[in-house]
């Protein structure tokens, strides 16, 4: 029973984190709109994101990494700011002209295929997890899913 609860509390927080994806789409728009930059409302996004995120770490107390944590970390390991840079950038660009509904059906088809293609590979350090059949035709309905959506 316990472990059903848990179920469901993880689903619930994985569908909260949902909304909230779309919500920081929805004001990422706005406030590109209104302050007439995807730039500068790409930097109010980190700023914003970065003050939580160091807030969460002063409330959890967590220790400042040292330089001996810092040094065995991966040289990819530091880029994911880059990546999300590009995902804020792109997003701010095409949600206003594509909808959130569409937007949002082609980049989890893109993650999709990602996904799919990291775990075949294994990588930057994931588990191997082979694509197999059953796996690539959900990932093909969920491409038919974006089309469908986009009509």
């Amino acid at each position: 029973m316990a472990q059903f609860i848990g179920l469901i509390g993880f689903t619930l927080l994985a569908a909260a984190a949902g909304v909230s994806f779309v919500m920081q789409q929805a004001v990422n728009a706005d406030l590109r709109a209104s302050l007439e930059s995807a730039a500068w409302a790409g930097f109010v996004s980190y700023l914003g994101g970065t003050l939580c995120m160091l807030l969460l770490a002063v409330v959890m107390r967590d220790a400042v990494p040292n330089t001996a944590a810092v040094a065995r970390s991966s040289w990819w390991a530091w880029s994911g700011g880059l990546f999300g840079a590009i995902y804020i950038a792109i997003s701010i660009a095409l949600v206003p002209r594509l909808g959130t509904a569409t937007f949002v059906a082609l980049l989890v088809a893109g993650q999709m295929l990602a996904s799919l293609a990291f775990d075949q590979y294994g990588l930057f350090g994931l588990a191997q997890h082979s694509a197999s059949p059953a796996r690539l035709v959900g990932a093909a309905l969920l491409v038919a899913g974006v089309v469908l959506i986009r009509l």
